[in-house]
Formats: structure tokens, sequence, C-alpha cells
């Protein structure tokens, strides 16, 4: 638990930063700033539909900016890094990179088809970091990736769940709760486990860019890294038949 809360802490921020203005306009409510659009807001529209790739079955990485790469090169980002794992094993899957930046679990709900397109047989779900900074309930999180899971499962997709832990703003209560949505999910429905997305890269300052947010290519590196040790077994597993 002290490892999980001392993460939590450093991670005031995170997943993307907010425009000047929305800046501005927090700080005259006295509120916390916000990194995704109101609730009322429709969800972001997600980038251009997934390239095709032809007959190479997919792995889906469905997530935020953290996902997405804000500030870094695309090649850099963990999903990049985690094709680069997989073609040095070869192993013959294409990773399709569905993160969109401010997206909360809500909006990664909103264009679960879009991120399944085509032949998907692994999904990372690495959504909930913007949940926590605007201090959305837990309960909500709950049921958006516990939606996002079955309807995953129903096709016959391995998943894999990436937690995320809450900033401390606001207070124990909410970060136990918020922490406990992600194991929980995992047992429950019995899909594979990455305890901490962001593990050894929050609140090291040489890992992330100057907003303290999202991490560097060197940071990125060692996202994916937590993510490779999970995925892959998982990978070797679901592997295509040599004829």
């Amino acid at each position: 638990m002290k490892l999980w809360l001392a993460a939590a802490l450093a991670l005031t921020v995170v997943a993307c930063a907010p425009r000047s203005d929305d800046r501005d306009d927090a700080r005259g409510r006295g509120a916390q700033p916000s990194v995704a659009p109101p609730a009322s807001a429709a969800a972001p529209a997600p980038p251009s539909a997934p390239p095709s790739v032809g007959a190479r079955p997919r792995i889906a990485v469905l997530g935020d900016s953290l996902t997405a790469g804000l500030g870094v090169p695309k090649a850099a980002a963990y999903p990049s890094l985690l094709q680069e794992h997989l073609d040095a094993d070869r192993l013959d899957f294409e990773v399709v990179n569905a993160g969109v930046s401010g997206d909360t679990s809500a909006g990664g709900l909103a264009r679960l088809d879009w991120a399944l397109d085509g032949d998907v047989r692994v999904l990372i779900v690495a959504l909930g970091a913007n949940d926590g900074l605007r201090g959305l309930p837990a309960e909500e999180l709950r049921r958006n990736l516990a939606e996002i899971i079955e309807r995953a499962q129903a096709r016959g997709i391995t998943v894999v769940l990436a937690g995320m832990e809450a900033p401390p703003n606001y207070g124990r209560d909410y970060i136990i709760s918020f922490h406990t949505v992600y194991p929980t999910l995992a047992a429950h429905y019995r899909v594979a486990f990455v305890p901490f997305l962001l593990q050894g890269v929050a609140g090291h300052d040489a890992l992330n860019q100057p907003d303290g947010i999202h991490p560097t290519a060197a940071g990125a590196r060692i996202v994916a890294d937590n993510v490779w040790a999970v995925l892959k077994p998982i990978a070797e597993a679901r592997r295509r038949p040599t004829t």
C-alpha cells in the first residue's frame, strides 16, 4: 500500500496538459485544473481510422495522452515501443495506438467500437488518469472499465488492464476507492493486470517532460517495459500457428 500511495502523491497531474484558457478559467473559479472536456461535452473525436494492416492481427491500446504520446515523437510513444518488442521477438502483431488526449474512461467506452475495428486479438486498457484528475466518482470509472472489458471479452479478445492512481487532491478515501477499482476488476474478469502504468516514472523529474505530467522518451520506454512484461506471454500464446 505504501508504494502505490507514494506514487499517487507524486502523481498530482496526469494525462493531458490544459490549455491556457482552461487554466485561467480554473483559477477564476478556484477549481482544480481539468484536462478533459466537461461531462456534458461530446467525447473527443478519435484520430483517423486505424490503418489497414492486411492480415496481421492487432493489439489495440485504448488510452489517453499517456498512450497517444503527447510531447514525444510518435515512434517514442509506448505503443510504438511495444511494436518494437513484438518485432524483435518475431511476434506477428500490429499495434494500434488508440490513445486520445483528454479522454476519460467514458470517452474510451464511447469510441470502443472504433478501437476494436479489424482483427483485434488483444486490447490494452489504459484509462482513468483524467477520471482521477477531475475527481469523477470511482464507481463511474468501475462501470465504464467493466463495460469495456465485457464487450471486448464477448468478442473473444484478451484484455490487459493497466492500473492508474488518483492524485491526492481529493483525499485519502477517494485515492483508496480509485485504486481499488483496478485490481478488483482484474480479479473479477480474470484479465491480465499491469498494477500501475507509470510505475518507475511518476514523480521522477528526469523521466518526465517539463510539465511534470507526460513521460519523456526515456520514461515512455519504462512504461513500455511495464506493459511488455505482461503482454509478452499473452502475445506468445495468441500468436498465429505456423503452417
